[in-house]
């Protein structure tokens, strides 16, 4: 007891005589782990929205959607368990505040069927009293700020209006979230379906399977398309579903994850350096103790314990920071315990071992307290002799000669450095790939700023009025489809814009745009989903109609998982083209897009329906702010790497300064000399991660851009001034505030005593 006495007395004074580093140990843990258990939580969600949603309305694994009620069943095919509707579906427009919203009335009877059943989370359900009532999902009710009880006009392809009552809101796993995933979603009574539209011509049949086993959706699939042979108009799985429910949160919180892991890394690597020097720093100590009883094993215990603690302490912290974000954030349903946990019991493994090893080597210290350890001695390294040969003044030579008294702490220090400057490297790679997208819009598909749809117009006359708007330099007729892909079973965007003679600009980095019709570019989500390459042919159907093309290039798609067959109107069949659904307006340069807008719908007196193009790197921005974040948590590893160099460099080379002083060194030349050998370990870092970071930063973005269907071709190093202005502050900051103590000590008086 006496020991364990002794023990924490010990620790406690040891911690009051550095507050500040150990303070800022506690800090970059904390950091790591907040990161971490973000970024996981962040991943978990990109799923969780699906997964829960899927849950709790007992949803389908495929819904295939039909020119016609399906006349065979279904449920007895191989894998299917059982099945929602068919149900009618009709097309219709919203119109809401002004806005004009494309939207599918779907009939459902006012009993919830057992699969595929909405969940309500505001108001309640259909109801046969209320015949006129509607449910919208929610997502597609925000976009338009519905409220229960609002009304809500509807359009229906003959032009005739009717008018509903929002009755209730819910959540649906049958699709994604709008206006990512178009049309939005209402639900209806059969009466008032029939009312709204009643020509079957015009609708469609949706119905949904639910199956034994998720992976077997495609083998289900293909089997249905072969059923139905040509009924069938697409076919979407739960897996489309769940990506369209990612949004940008699996990119950031890959992002996060890439920072986090990396971070822990460079932690570990600075609370073992931070450890080993107390310990080099504490052998008189460590000596008095075994000198005193202290067994090997117990002074082992010591050294865990009080810089465990610190590690744990930030752990901690960092836990209870990284939940409380998240949770604030996405809700308390959203944050899943289990990777919390597994984050929080991994980060103390790596604390405490990284602080072993330097305990272990404290616990060898002799029990002779006398004994001081002085610094190797007896040779120079290259750049010491280097700077010697070139005659540089005697304070950088002996600044030159210490950085690298101990090799491996020295190294240590450096590869501690270079690690955190490396990510900050890549961070402002990612930063730079932002600001390219905003200011060269085009290279991800954004060469139109403006999209014009007819409206209450014909198509000739919203044509007629976008070419004689003075900011417009080019109109691109334009419609998209969906294409039913037959070898996987699957549905797929087709976007025709243009024609083949003057193709839509498409950024197209492999192959070439497409020349004439049936030719093709595709996005990497669709040549990885059919399996496909350039120069390979493609056979889709459009309602029913063959689509044969050839791809002659891959183009950049940040839309829909890149799953996008892009090419020109003329390669559509006429039904689908004529009249065309929308046109996409190219703007003269300097035209603000804002004020194209404004003109066209005065000139047409609010009948034209206009949108501006969003760009992905508005949706990215909040990507800028995890940046600034985590460049903050690894300035903080930095920084505690190099105090502890410093503080090395200062107890190795303490009893040096009175000799020289004696030797005729001023205070600043001595100062010159210890900040010197911590600024070449510092030199050395920075340039070697900066150099690492430039160099694997592209393939990075470019790795995430393919995997997520985008497609390689979108990454763009940091510029040179950015990496210069990084290194300048970087070492700038580092010797700053290597200064410090540095001028303390130099300032000191220090008595010459025997070594």
């Amino acid at each position: 007891m006496s020991t364990v006495l002794a023990g924490g007395r010990w620790i406690r004074a040891d911690l009051r005589a550095r507050k500040g580093p150990a303070a800022l140990t506690v800090l970059v843990v904390a950091g790591i782990v907040a990161a971490l258990i973000t970024a996981v939580t962040l991943l978990e969600d990109g799923t969780n929205p699906w997964r829960g949603l899927f849950a709790q309305t007992d949803g389908a694994h495929v819904w295939v959607y039909t020119d016609d009620s399906p006349q065979v069943a279904l449920d007895r095919i191989d894998g299917v368990t059982r099945t929602a509707g068919p149900y009618r579906s009709a097309p219709v427009t919203v119109v809401q505040d002004g806005r004009k919203e494309p939207a599918a009335l779907r009939a459902m009877p006012a009993a919830p069927p057992p699969v595929a059943h909405p969940v309500v989370t505001e108001g309640g359900w259909l109801d046969g009293s209320q015949p006129d009532g509607v449910v919208v999902e929610r997502s597609f009710a925000n976009a338009l700020r519905l409220r229960v009880g609002a009304p809500l006009t509807v359009v229906a392809l003959s032009g005739e209006r009717h008018t509903l009552y929002v009755r209730g809101i819910a959540d649906s796993a049958e699709q994604g979230f709008y206006p990512e995933w178009a049309p939005g979603l209402a639900w209806v009574l059969p009466a008032a379906l029939d009312e709204v539209e009643p020509m079957l011509g015009r609708s469609e049949w949706v119905t949904g399977l639910r199956l034994a086993d998720p992976e077997a959706t495609q083998v289900v699939s293909q089997r249905v398309v072969v059923m139905l042979e040509d009924k069938v108009q697409r076919v979407y799985t739960w897996r489309e579903v769940r990506a369209a429910m990612e949004l940008d949160n699996r990119l950031l919180g890959t992002l996060l994850a890439l920072f986090g892991v990396v971070g822990l890394v460079a932690a570990a690597l600075a609370l073992a350096n931070a450890a080993g020097g107390r310990v080099l720093g504490q052998l008189r100590d460590l000596a008095t103790l075994k000198s005193l009883g202290f067994t090997g094993g117990q002074v082992a215990l010591l050294l865990i314990a009080e810089h465990g603690a610190l590690g744990l302490l930030g752990v901690a912290l960092g836990a209870a920071a990284g939940w409380g974000s998240t949770v604030a954030v996405l809700g308390a349903t959203s944050v899943a315990p289990g990777p919390v946990l597994s984050i929080v019991g991994g980060t103390a493994v790596v604390v405490l071992a990284a602080v072993a090893v330097p305990a272990w080597r404290g616990a060898r210290t002799p029990p002779i307290p006398d004994v001081p350890s002085a610094p190797p001695r007896g040779h120079l390294s290259r750049l010491a002799r280097l700077a010697l040969l070139v005659r540089l003044p005697p304070a950088l030579v002996l600044g030159t000669r210490d950085a690298f008294t101990r090799r491996v702490p020295a190294f240590l220090t450096a590869f501690g450095l270079a690690v955190p400057m490396m990510m900050i490297t890549i961070g402002l790679g990612v930063w730079a790939t932002l600001d390219d997208f905003l200011r060269h819009p085009e290279q991800v598909g954004q060469h139109a700023g403006v999209y014009v749809r007819p409206g209450k117009l014909d198509s000739a006359e919203a044509k007629r009025l976008a070419e004689l708007d003075p900011g417009v330099a080019t109109v691109y007729p334009g419609a998209e489809v969906n294409a039913l892909a037959p070898g996987a079973a699957r549905s797929v965007r087709v976007r025709a814009l243009g024609g083949s003679a003057d193709p839509y600009p498409f950024p197209v980095v492999e192959g070439r745009r497409y020349a004439q019709p049936g030719e093709a570019v595709a996005g990497q989500g669709l040549l990885d989903l059919l399996g496909l390459k350039i120069g390979d042919r493609v056979r889709l159907t459009v309602g029913g109609s063959p689509l044969i093309v050839r791809i002659v290039g891959r183009a950049v798609e940040p839309d829909h998982d890149g799953e996008v067959l892009s090419l020109g109107l003329d390669s559509l069949a006429a039904k689908d083209s004529v009249p065309p659904e929308f046109y996409a307006l190219a703007l003269k340069p300097g035209t603000d897009r804002a004020e194209v807008r404004a003109r066209l719908l005065a000139e047409s007196g609010e009948a034209l329906d206009v949108q501006l193009a969003v760009n992905p790197a508005d949706r990215l921005s909040v990507i800028r702010v995890v940046i600034v974040a985590l460049i903050a948590v690894l300035a903080l590893i930095g920084l505690a790497n190099l105090l502890t160099a410093s503080a090395l460099g200062l107890r190795d080379h303490a009893f040096d300064l009175a000799v020289l002083k004696a030797m005729g060194l001023t205070p600043r030349q001595v100062m010159a000399t210890l900040v010197t050998g911590t600024g070449l370990l510092v030199a050395l870092g920075v340039g070697a991660g900066t150099a690492a970071g430039a160099t694997v930063a592209t393939w990075l973005i470019d790795l995430q851009g393919r995997t997520s269907g985008v497609g390689a071709g979108i990454g763009r190093p940091p510029s040179p001034l950015t990496l210069a202005v990084a290194v300048l502050v970087a070492v700038g900051a580092a010797l700053a505030v290597a200064l410090i103590p540095a001028r303390r000590a130099a300032r000191a008086q220090v008595p010459v005593t025997s070594r």
